[in-house]
């Protein structure tokens, strides 16, 4: 009778740990329940969208105020057009802008949305139009072995 006391105790530990690893998943996935269905849609094009997925946040002031809709490539203007799903209590200025930005240490990507000074607002179907593309890394790192290159060539 001990040893089944034992295999219970063991099943409920078990259990309690999976629960718990499933909810840090869920947690740094970021897919919590805000829900934006009865929001407005509005789009931004990019020239590069690094590692941005549908689904993940937008955030102004460090607050989830919508997620990404949709991700297309354009082919007329070779850029990618993000569609952005925007809670309906949450109000921008026209001429807000958007940038692609990392957090955390595992580099989740999200759209940041810093609103303007317009008297307009955001409406559905609008387009953003002031953007700053994601920065990616290796980018970074070439143009500054590219100046170092440069710099010490001109040294010689």
């Amino acid at each position: 009778m001990q040893r089944g006391t034992v295999d219970i105790w063991v099943g409920i530990f078990v259990t309690v740990g999976f629960l718990g690893l499933l909810f840090l998943a869920l947690k740094v996935g970021s897919a919590n329940n805000f829900s934006v269905s009865d929001g407005y849609v509005v789009s931004a094009e990019f020239d590069n969208i690094g590692g941005l997925k549908v689904k993940a946040p937008v955030k102004s002031a460090g607050v989830v105020v919508g997620r990404v809709d949709r991700i297309v490539f354009n082919n007329s203007t070779l850029r990618a057009t993000v569609t952005i799903r925007l809670g309906r209590q949450f109000e921008f200025p026209k001429d807000s802008s958007v940038s692609i930005l990392t957090a955390g240490l595992l580099g989740e990507q999200y759209i940041g949305l810093d609103g303007g000074g317009d008297i307009d607002l955001l409406v559905n179907g609008d387009k953003i139009l002031l953007t700053q593309s994601a920065m990616v890394l290796e980018k970074v790192i070439g143009q500054f072995l590219f100046n170092k290159a440069s710099e010490s060539g001109k040294k010689n």
